[in-house]
Formats: C-alpha cells, structure tokens, sequence
C-alpha cells in the first residue's frame, strides 16, 4: 500500500475519473479541507456560491487552512508550495515516490440507502392494459416494465406481420 511522507499507509485510493465531472472541484476541495480540519480539529461550513463574496473564496480557503495545519502540526507535506494541494506519496513495494503527486484528504463519504434488494422487481402474470396489451405501470399494482409505445407501434406494424413466402 502508498504510504504518507510521515510513514502513515494510505486507506483509499480513487481514480480521478470516478470523481463526477459537475462536482470535482467541490469534492476536491471537500477533500483537502477534510485534512487540514483533522490536524487542526476543526470542522468547517461553507455556504455554496462563495465565489460571488471573491474570486476564488474556495481555493484560497482550502490552501490557507492547509498551510496553516502544515505550521502547527510540523508536517511540510501537507503543504507544499511546489504543488499547493498535493503531495508526495510512496509506493509500498520499492519506497521510491510516484512521478505525480496526488490530492490526499479525507473526504465525507455516505452510503447509498438505494439497496438492490428494495429495488428489483419482477413478476410472472399478472393485469394488462386493454388498449395496448402491455403490463400495468407501477410496482403497487404488481406490474413490469413496458416496451415503449413506439416499439409497440412497429412490432405490430402490418409490414412486419406479413410472412414471405
């Protein structure tokens, strides 16, 4: 496992391309902040839109309280001026440092209350709509899904129903 400059071994490690495209500067930002609020015990909340107060509110922020916890907890790889942000991590195997440096924090992570188990759905038989044939909608009424009307529509064309010899 990558390790810390200061020996602690790195719990997670997430691809940059699992960060949503509309939140990643958010989710970066709530990741660095993470970090210095642990070292310093703080908790911070941040109203959104904060860039209306000043240009980059947020970026100044997150690096002041970085150097700021890099000071006081004598550890200079939480803020680095050559890459404010970022650090150097090492690779567990060799112990030779990563070409790039990376984004550590801690980030707030929530689990997802939408379980596959209360989601799934099927059935067997069960009412149809006159009109269409088609299974009811919704779950309370023990239905399925539905091929959409448009599929309807040429499935029961009559050019499709017609047998060559």
């Amino acid at each position: 496992m990558p390790y810390l400059q200061d020996g602690r071994p790195v719990d997670m490690v997430f691809n940059p391309l699992g960060v949503p495209s509309r939140m990643n500067v958010g989710q970066i930002f709530e990741c660095s902040l993470g970090l210095a609020g642990s070292l310093l015990d703080r908790h911070y909340q941040i109203a959104p839109f904060d860039e209306r107060y000043e240009q980059e509110a947020s970026r100044k922020l997150v690096f002041s309280e970085l150097y700021e916890a890099s000071k006081q907890t004598a550890n200079p790889w939480v803020f680095e001026p050559e890459y404010p942000g970022k650090s150097r991590i090492f690779d567990g195997r060799t112990g030779d440092p990563f070409e790039q440096p990376v984004i550590i924090g801690k980030p707030y992570i929530l689990k997802f209350i939408h379980q596959v188990d209360d989601k799934i759905h099927g059935r067997s038989s069960g009412h149809y709509a006159l009109v269409i044939q088609q299974p009811l909608r919704g779950r309370s009424k023990h239905a399925s899904q539905r091929i959409p009307t448009s599929g309807v529509n040429a499935i029961s064309h009559p050019f499709l129903s017609r047998v060559s010899p």
